[in-house]
């Protein structure tokens, strides 16, 4: 069976008695367990409860019972709160933590037939670009085992890259979907914030966390996309208005949506980019199918990167307080006082990432630096979103590079953080403004994959998702797959 096979295939094998749901759940298990030495993308394997999940699932294909993803095989990142399945974040601190109930996003899917093979490597609390910062090891790329995948989300976008499972969840906070689904030559789509529950979703900044799906195609985000979304009456920070094209599952015409459309090129993103080419390949191809190519401004964006690390850092100082070696997670071994247990627990448990934004954040809202740092932040983040919202009325898109170059060495990067934080300079401007976002492969550099974002106004995922799906029935960037032993 070819392992790059999209959903739409894996349905209508399930469908014409190709296979079973078993059987292809099986096929994903050893290939996955078969790379995950040289590739290290899971953190853990749930294979009793898969196989499981997926004689129900062939139960209800037998019944004509099934929907749009019964039986589909999927990982979840592990960040995800999955019953009776560790869920570490990547971190030493949860190494054991066994979550008593499901993310929304991970009850959703169960309900709708999905098959969860494994939970994904991430960066600790999903902070970082690379996936260098997991206690449990380096995720490598599958176009260059000695290359980073991209972070947080890393385990997510090599699994899906290396055909080790067809789809994937995960999470972005600043870019940590569709960095890494740049990196690793697939599609990754961070909705619009609000348009998907974080209820189980373990936090880290929790007015930008907002999860999503890295997958082969467009086709497959959507499909996957209309199973999780919507309204969550556990989470107040979700849309409580569902959108009726995402949950009545949307079916994606291979033809040029009806609508013309006119879409932004960002000078500031361009100005920041030496290598152009495959992107500019990628603007002609919206160009000769009609679309008006306009150049915009987004003047705010420069301030970007500081104001995102000063706002994510304060939250996850918030969020990451509750681990203190008393309730759960990591305690060290025989404390002298209460004092000890806190320093030492924190200090044994959390990595060197997640020291670093912890204190950067607990400065900045500290009497004193509130105002000069915090505040300030917020100002600049509602600059951001008015230039954003500027420009969406003269455009209905906005195309710019994913990331300032391909999928760097391991370790280049580690020793410098500023450097590193730069690597989401195309993706936090719209975590910070709340607005839907979806990188797309558009081409190679030096035989490693290039991405394109595209970017479009808030709860806009239709229009996002339409037009990423006619890009690629133009072009079979996305069907691109890397070698492996």
């Amino acid at each position: 069976m070819d392992p790059f096979i999209e959903i739409n295939a894996i349905r209508k094998g399930l469908a014409d008695g190709e296979y079973s749901s078993a059987e292809i759940t099986k096929f994903y298990l050893d290939r996955a367990k078969k790379l995950n030495s040289q590739l290290n993308s899971f953190i853990s394997f749930c294979e009793e409860q898969a196989i499981e999940q997926a004689k129900n699932a062939d139960n209800k294909i037998a019944e004509g019972s099934s929907g749009p993803i019964t039986g589909i095989p999927l990982a979840h990142k592990d960040i995800f709160c999955t019953k009776g399945i560790t869920t570490t974040c990547g971190s030493r601190m949860l190494e054991n933590f066994v979550a008593p109930y499901d993310a929304t996003v991970v009850e959703r899917l169960n309900k709708a037939g999905a098959v969860t093979i494994g939970k994904a490597n991430m960066d600790e609390f999903a902070m970082g670009s690379s996936n260098e910062n997991s206690y449990f090891g380096n995720t490598s790329n599958p176009w260059d085992t000695d290359r980073v995948p991209g972070g947080s989300s890393g385990g997510s976008a090599a699994a899906v890259a290396a055909g080790m499972i067809p789809i994937a969840t995960g999470t972005d906070t600043g870019g940590s979907i569709r960095q890494p689904a740049a990196f690793c030559g697939i599609s990754g789509l961070k909705p619009t914030y609000g348009r998907v529950s974080r209820y189980g979703m373990i936090a880290f900044a929790s007015s930008l966390d907002q999860a999503g799906v890295l997958g082969r195609s467009v086709a497959d985000i959507c499909l996957l996309l209309s199973q999780f979304g919507g309204p969550d009456v556990l989470d107040s920070t979700s849309h409580p208005i569902p959108d009726n094209w995402l949950s009545s599952n949307p079916k994606l015409n291979p033809t040029k949506p009806e609508a013309k459309i006119t879409i932004g090129l960002p000078r500031e993103y361009f100005d920041q980019t030496p290598n152009l080419k495959s992107v500019e390949i990628a603007m002609r191809v919206f160009e000769n199918a009609g679309c008006i190519l306009k150049e915009v401004s987004l003047p705010s964006t420069e301030s970007a990167i500081p104001a995102y690390y000063i706002i994510a850092g304060a939250e996850a100082s918030t969020n990451l307080s509750r681990y203190d070696g008393v309730r759960f997670g990591y305690r060290c071994q025989d404390p002298e006082s209460l004092s000890d247990l806190y320093q030492r627990s924190r200090n044994e448990g959390f990595g060197k990432e997640v020291k670093r934004r912890i204190l950067t954040g607990t400065y900045a809202l500290s009497v004193g630096y509130y105002d000069a740092y915090y505040l300030k932040a917020q100002k600049i983040r509602r600059l951001i979103q008015q230039d954003f919202l500027e420009v969406f009325n003269k455009v209905d898109l906005i195309l710019c590079p994913t990331s300032p170059g391909v999928a760097f060495k391991k370790g280049a990067l580690s020793e410098n953080p500023v450097e590193m934080y730069k690597q989401d300079i195309f993706t936090i401007p719209s975590s910070l403004a709340g607005l839907p976002a979806m990188s797309i492969p558009c081409g190679f550099q030096n035989n490693l994959p290039i991405g394109m974002q595209l970017i479009a106004p808030h709860f806009a995922e239709r229009k996002l998702i339409e037009w990423g799906h006619y890009f690629q029935s133009l072009t079979d960037w996305h069907k691109k797959v890397p070698e492996l032993s």
